[in-house]
């Protein structure tokens, strides 16, 4: 079973500036939910260092045809010169609350 839905995975810096984002991308419709969770570590390479830091996951939940426009608002309200961003295609689920996720996301 396949689905329009898409999941998008980001990382924010704090919980301030993820709560931000998640409040624009739901309050334009673009996302029904977003999830976001601290205590995240990770490790990576930028700019030719090895870092570490805490960051906050961010999973927001939208729709294929809005996916390009939920990366752009991120990208462009987004502290990071990179954002991590990817697009989870969502493969099932259950067929409610994957058509919640179309009404959220429709304008109304």
């Amino acid at each position: 079973m396949t689905s329009d839905i898409v999941l998008i995975y980001a990382t924010f810096p704090d919980e301030e500036a993820a709560r931000e984002v998640a409040g624009v991308l739901v309050g334009e419709r673009l996302a029904a939910c977003v999830n976001f969770w601290p205590g995240m570590r990770s490790v990576y390479r930028w700019q030719g260092q090895m870092e570490e830091a805490g960051e906050v996951v961010f999973i927001a939940k939208t729709t294929a045809e809005n996916a390009a426009k939920v990366r752009g608002r991120i990208a462009e309200l987004h502290p990071y010169d990179e954002p991590a961003m990817v697009d989870i295609a969502a493969r099932g689920g259950a067929e409610s609350y994957l058509g919640w996720i179309r009404a959220e996301t429709s304008g109304g």
